[in-house]
């Protein structure tokens, strides 16, 4: 299925009172509770959440062009409240983090406004699409990723991994990774030089037999994790579980007995570092 934040897809709202319903949530996210009550009969039924925002005034630029962007668009971000709060909970217990994201598109501002005084890069797999993203919202940190995968080459990737001595958990690396077909092994120096706190994968595409697919970024972001020398876990979230190829990588690479949550179709993981792992992981083994 076409992600609806993608090229060429639009999510125009049906009726006024869904679009409501909509805008007085990411302005529940972004502004507050104070922006939250403006709209209360039409998001009554999602006032149980509750922000920490206490006001318009002590929100960033990015979060006033979050607010003005989705008040005035017919698109919104495709994943659902209760989705996108699972991300937004770590967020806001982390504070400011250094937060990747797998894919751009128009939900984009909104992690961004999520995380407005940390770094949030978005790793996108079309020049065309992140000029066209960029043109609205140029301030926003994106990048070209190319995968060497196919979608349509994923059981055999899964089954065969392990032949590649640079692919197997006990040396698995990224950078100039060029044997295992599973490492982004050609990501600019920011990304393998910072340690990422949160990881969304929400991309690439992965709907078509032709399209890259999620392995290697969910392998990927599994060595990211692996690796990891500062204080803390990394928070993994990987959306579309309901799909075959997330959910089998997922339980491969991302491990299960690091699963902490499941909201829809988003699973989030907390994985310790190699080092530290009180969980039976070793460095010979992803799980």
């Amino acid at each position: 299925m076409m992600r609806s934040h993608k090229r060429g897809s639009t999510n125009y709202l049906g009726t006024d009172r869904t679009r409501l319903l909509a805008l007085g949530t990411l302005f529940g996210f972004v502004a507050g509770a104070l922006l939250m009550s403006a709209f209360e009969g039409s998001v009554g039924r999602w006032s149980s959440y509750r922000y920490s925002f206490s006001s318009v005034s002590t929100a960033t630029p990015v979060q006033l062009k979050a607010i003005l962007h989705y008040a005035t668009s017919k698109v919104v971000p495709q994943q659902s409240l209760k989705e996108v709060t699972e991300s937004y909970n770590v967020l806001q217990t982390l504070g400011s983090c250094n937060f990747l994201v797998f894919g751009l598109g128009h939900d984009s501002l909104m992690w961004a406004a999520l995380n407005p005084n940390g770094t949030t890069l978005f790793l996108e797999e079309s020049p065309e699409w992140v000029t066209s993203v960029l043109k609205g919202a140029p301030f926003l940190n994106a990048i070209t990723v190319s995968y060497k995968t196919k979608l349509l080459e994923a059981d055999k990737l899964l089954e065969t991994y392990r032949e590649e001595p640079d692919c197997r958990p006990e040396r698995a690396f990224l950078k100039g990774n060029q044997h295992c077909k599973l490492a982004l092994d050609n990501l600019p120096e920011e990304v393998y030089e910072r340690e990422w706190d949160v990881i969304m994968i929400d991309a690439p595409r992965g709907y078509s037999p032709e399209h890259p697919g999620r392995m290697a970024a969910i392998f990927s972001a599994a060595v990211m994790a692996r690796e990891r020398k500062g204080v803390g876990n990394t928070h993994v979230f990987l959306h579309d579980v309901n799909r075959k190829v997330e959910e089998t990588f997922a339980k491969e690479f991302l491990c299960m007995k690091y699963k902490v949550g499941s909201v829809g179709r988003l699973w989030h993981f907390e994985i310790p570092p190699v080092s530290n792992d009180n969980n039976g992981g070793s460095i010979n083994n992803f799980c």
